[in-house]
């Protein structure tokens, strides 16, 4: 079973890291939810790369975060998903952006990225620096803010000493700072053809509403 996913995986790392990288400052943010404001409204965010940027979607609304944004409004919930995912970026990226994005309120926090680090080959250690640097920013800021983790893999073909350390990466960050944990956020659409844009890399819509799906029934738990 893993080694059908492998092709898609080394696919979705290997476009993500070449996506174009936007700077902090010219970042729009995208706020998808379709509730009137409300003083009593909380905000979601999405912080990642290309897979939360929703690349190769006819509309950003798509993206796992907009189909997490619906099921929040379906279920009638308070609250509001901005969606804060750039193409091509790492770990170091998102550290170095962060602050930037923490001028908005955050009472739920989704990480997303560490993909494209295992691309590159970066070393684990590396990549849990950054993360846990990002993390360290958000409880800084906004210390009553939940915290969530989604997780990635890379292929076995990059080694297994390195592919099993950076697998481990995200639950042992989830676990460090008491967040939740979506182990693997390409469950039950990497690999599937059907499920995938026709470069058989990112998720089309369809496979975007399973890769919300997976989000939605860690997250709701905690809304």
């Amino acid at each position: 079973m893993y080694k059908k996913l492998i092709p898609i995986i080394f696919t979705v790392l290997l476009f993500a890291a070449c996506g174009e990288k936007k700077s902090p400052t010219g970042e729009t943010l995208s706020a998808t939810s379709n509730t009137p404001d409300s003083s009593s409204e909380k905000n979601i965010l999405f912080f990642g790369d290309s897979l939360t940027a929703g690349y190769g979607l006819d509309d950003p609304s798509e993206a796992f975060p907009g189909v997490v944004q619906n099921k929040i409004d379906s279920a009638k919930l308070p609250y509001k998903v901005t969606n804060a995912g750039v193409s091509g970026e790492t770990s170091a990226g998102g550290k170095g952006r962060i602050s930037w994005i923490l001028k908005q309120k955050v009472d739920v926090f989704v990480l997303e990225l560490g993909a494209n680090d295992g691309l590159r080959g970066i070393p684990a250690s590396e990549t849990t620096k950054n993360l846990q640097a990002i993390v360290d920013s958000v409880k800084t800021k906004y210390p009553n803010a939940k915290l969530v983790m989604l997780g990635m893999m890379v292929p076995p073909n990059m080694g297994n000493t390195y592919a099993n350390s950076f697998k481990a990466v995200f639950p042992q960050i989830a676990a460090k700072n008491n967040m939740l944990l979506v182990p693997f956020l390409l469950k039950g659409v990497a690999g599937n053809p059907s499920l995938n844009q026709h470069d058989g890399i990112h998720p089309t819509a369809e496979g975007a509403k399973i890769v919300g799906n997976n989000v939605w029934q860690a997250l709701k738990g905690i809304l």
